[in-house]
């Protein structure tokens, strides 16, 4: 896994080490249903001080996100400094044109960091959740070839994925000529995911974890071991979720449109969970995945996918 450093010239932020031997922020900002991305991306960058932002082209706020960027550097901020985010969505997997439309919205030269958003291909137009026949099949050489050529064009620094599987994962190492940086996925302490996470560990990839403080549906902010955490540390629970995933060995980005929170999710570094706290976070016992791409893939009825366990390789 990578190594943990200090940027001299960022103090307020901690680095993981790539396999390309480039840094990733310990938090960056996610913009999924950002409100207000323009404002949100200018606080984190000139007022929090976070050097990652992490978007996508299925988001649909990449001009926002842009907009945010260059209010940033417009105020001082140096582009050399931040870490920059999108992801290839599932019905574009003209891999260039994607990116060159990414770069465009987003107002940049380059990326630091391109992954695929999920491992699947939809045809053009196809309904949400796709039905038979708008699923198409996905070249994994083909698609991967042409990220590849993203690094060696330095339009991209690093490249990843994002919501495979095991058996997919494994799938993409065997014809990887660069491997994948960084794999995004969910977690948290009710979803830890860690069947993938050792996967990731074991092949040296570095894992960025989306919806840290987990969800409507998975109340962690409330849980009582949470909770007593917090109150044990004298941090509030967001600050104490944060603290869990970074301590774990990941970098994180957690999504708030609230300059205060977006402030408070990065005052983590200065302090740690104790190891008997951070054991009893990790030995939380319910687990549920909630981001789980159902709304998105499973079509019951009349779809390729006609559950979740169907995404996921019926993986647990």
């Amino acid at each position: 896994m990578a190594q943990m450093t200090i940027d001299p010239q960022n103090e307020k932020i901690e680095y993981f080490e790539l396999l390309s031997g480039h840094k990733i922020p310990a938090i960056g900002l996610g913009t999924w249903r950002a409100e207000n991305a323009k404002d949100s991306v200018y606080t984190a960058i000139v007022e929090a001080g976070y050097r990652h932002v992490d978007t996508a082209a299925g988001y649909e706020v990449q001009e926002e996100v842009g907009r945010g960027i260059k209010a940033a550097i417009q105020a001082g901020v140096e582009r050399s400094s931040l870490f920059v985010t999108s992801k290839l969505w599932c019905n574009d997997l003209r891999v260039l044109p994607a990116l060159m439309k990414s770069l465009n919205e987003l107002q940049q030269d380059y990326l630091d960091l391109y992954l695929i958003h999920w491992p699947f291909r939809l045809k053009d137009g196809a309904s949400r959740p796709p039905k038979v026949g708008e699923v198409l099949d996905f070249d994994w050489e083909g698609v991967w070839r042409e990220m590849e050529k993203l690094v060696t064009d330095k339009l991209v620094r690093d490249i990843g994925v994002c919501n495979f599987t095991v058996k997919k994962l494994n799938k993409l190492l065997d014809i990887a000529q660069i491997m994948p940086s960084v794999y995004q996925m969910e977690m948290h302490p009710g979803w830890r995911n860690e069947k993938m996470f050792e996967a990731c560990k074991k092949n040296s990839i570095h894992v960025t974890v989306y919806s840290p403080l987990g969800s409507r549906e998975i109340d962690l902010i409330h849980h009582p071991v949470v909770e007593r955490v917090a109150r044990k540390v004298n941090k509030s629970a967001g600050k104490v979720l944060v603290r869990w995933a970074i301590q774990r060995g990941t970098s994180t980005i957690p999504k708030s449109d609230h300059s205060e929170r977006i402030k408070e999710n990065l005052k983590v570094f200065s302090w740690g969970i104790p190891k008997h706290d951070f054991q009893a976070l990790c030995d939380i016992p319910d687990q549920a995945r909630v981001l789980d791409g159902e709304e998105l893939f499973v079509n019951k009825t009349d779809g390729p996918y006609r559950s979740v366990a169907d995404i996921w390789n019926h993986e647990v």
